[in-house]
C-alpha cells in the first residue's frame, strides 16, 4: 500500500471514528479496512486488465501474407 492510500484509509478510520462519538473497537477498525483494501484491488485489478489488453493489441502480429520463409528459420551454422 502506498503512502497516499496508506493516509487515506487513516482518514477514513477517524471519519468513522467521529461519526460513532467514540474510539472503534477492532471488529468495527478491521470493517472498516476490509472494506478500503477490497475497492483498492478491484481498482488495481481493473486497471492491471485494461494494461493487459492494451499490450494484447500492441502485441505483435504476423503478417499472413508473407510466405514463408525457410532461411528465416534455419541456423546460420547449419546444423551441429
Amino acid at each position: 500500500m502506498t503512502e497516499r492510500e496508506q493516509r487515506e484509509l487513516k482518514t477514513l478510520l477517524d471519519r468513522a471514528r467521529i461519526a460513532h462519538g467514540r474510539p472503534l473497537s477492532n471488529a468495527e477498525t478491521n470493517s472498516v479496512k476490509k472494506e478500503y483494501i477490497d475497492k483498492l484491488m478491484a481498482l488495481r485489478e481493473a486497471e492491471a486488465k485494461k494494461a493487459r489488453q492494451a499490450k494484447k493489441q500492441q502485441a505483435y502480429k504476423v503478417d499472413k501474407e508473407a510466405t514463408f520463409s525457410w532461411s528465416a528459420n534455419t541456423p546460420t551454422r547449419g546444423r551441429r
